[in-house]
């Protein structure tokens, strides 16, 4: 199985990501086809021993989830909807690969199971080895060295078969950030895909909160009415949206971010969320079976 990896970084961690391209280069196997992406921001000569590194500069930062879109397109065989690789790793430009057989993992697991479409790593601090809740992309997060099936992955820290982009199509440009990988994971699991939290599979990353991102109280709100405008059934949308509003509140936001978060869903209500391709009534089943019903 041919893998390929997608970095995207704003050119501010120079340092960190040549640390992750050493730990890419360092993998078990057949060596692997690394796309580093520009996002606004020109790029170093990144040339590693033993890894092919080609590099794409954009000239402004177009949001995550485009960004990764255009590492993604760079597999593409001739603009076509075929990939020169079978899936693809993306990585934090801030992230490290601290085992050399992730890659091998990754494609055994492939390999065993045609319909596992996504696999998401544990992110674990390099100096305390925690995982933190949020990074536990299920329900009952408080065991995170229990892997699972799951109904959403890390954004910076998985691997995907590019057959599902062939299928599904990939990332949402719009959203910018935050919750792009829910909208792909439900697109994947309503076509029949599995998507598996694997806690053997490691990134080491340092410890941070979410709300380090300027737009968070914006872009989550906003990205959630959007990501169920799009995918849910008519009915479940209002409840979903429900049930993330109590939440939120019940949470107890600062003043200034429960603002910028009532301007998001307003936003999310207001403006164009690209196309809605609502799930099937047995996807929501599965969901649900899955022990993440998608109206929480």
């Amino acid at each position: 199985m041919r893998l390929g990896a997608v970095v995207l970084t704003m050119g501010n961690r120079p340092e960190e990501l040549r640390a992750l391209l050493d730990s890419v280069a360092r993998q078990d196997g057949d060596p692997i086809e690394v796309v580093v992406v520009g996002n606004g921001a020109p790029l170093p000569e990144l040339a590693v021993p033993g890894l092919d590194v080609r590099t794409v500069e954009l000239p402004e930062n177009v949001g995550i989830p485009a960004g990764r879109n255009v590492g993604i397109e760079a597999f593409a065989i001739d603009g076509t909807d075929d990939y020169r690789v079978d899936a693809l790793l993306f990585l934090d430009d801030d992230g490290l690969l601290p085992q050399t057989d992730t890659a091998r993992l990754c494609r055994e697991a492939f390999a065993a199971d045609p319909a596992l479409g996504i696999i998401s790593f544990r992110i674990a601090d390099p100096d305390t080895g925690l995982t933190q809740r949020r990074h536990v992309p299920r329900l009952r997060a408080s065991d995170p060295m229990r892997s699972s099936r799951a109904t959403t992955f890390l954004g910076g820290a998985n691997a995907v078969r590019t057959a599902v982009f062939t299928q599904v199509g990939g990332l949402p440009d719009e959203f910018f950030y935050a919750h792009e990988e829910t909208d792909l994971a439900w697109r994947a699991l309503d076509a029949g895909w599995l998507v598996d939290y694997r806690a053997d599979l490691v990134l080491h990353h340092p410890t941070t909160a979410p709300a380090r991102h300027a737009v968070y109280h914006r872009m989550v709100a906003r990205n959630r009415v959007w990501l169920a405008r799009r995918n849910l059934p008519a009915p479940l949308v209002p409840v979903y949206l429900g049930v993330w509003l109590l939440l939120t509140l019940a949470r107890r936001p600062s003043l200034p971010g429960l603002r910028a978060w009532l301007g998001g869903f307003k936003e999310g209500w207001a403006t164009p969320c690209g196309p809605r391709r609502p799930m099937k009534w047995a996807t929501v089943w599965r969901l649900t079976r899955l022990g993440r019903p998608p109206i929480i």
